[in-house]
């Protein structure tokens, strides 16, 4: 129960963040994009703020070793840069440019109910259950 309410606790906190920091509205990141023309830098400052936090969170996460609230880390284990890794960043590259949301934002936006965005949700979970169900190589 306590792992439920944490992770419900960061959730919140993400998408307060999101909220506040202007981050759920398309327009803003798509200004971000836009670099040769009305380039809006929002999204870098809120970059550069996640990582301020983030780093020493990391620090402190290497340091104690083991989690509170589970049985050790998950950190990654791939760490090659191969043609799936760059696929799969081209491919959020561009749903991102197009639409000016990512999983994150999306997630939040769903609560404004608009159509555009229960749309671009309700395909990027169809395209991780074709991802699912595609077959893997070596």
């Amino acid at each position: 129960m306590l792992r439920i309410v944490a992770a419900f606790g960061c959730g919140l906190v993400f998408g307060l963040g999101l909220a506040i920091s202007g981050m759920i509205d398309p327009t803003r990141v798509l200004g971000f994009l836009d670099v040769f023309g009305a380039w809006d830098p929002t999204l870098a400052i809120v970059m550069v703020a996640a990582l301020a936090v983030t780093t020493p969170g990391f620090a402190l996460a290497r340091f104690f070793g083991k989690p509170v609230l589970a049985e050790q880390c998950a950190w990654p284990t791939r760490t090659a840069i191969d043609r799936r890794l760059v696929a799969g960043a081209m491919l959020f590259g561009a749903g991102w440019g197009l639409v000016g949301l990512c999983p994150g934002p999306a997630l939040v936006n769903l609560a404004t109910l608009s159509p555009r965005v229960i749309a671009f949700v309700l395909a990027m979970a169809g395209a991780m259950a074709l991802y699912d169900r595609w077959p893997k190589r070596g």
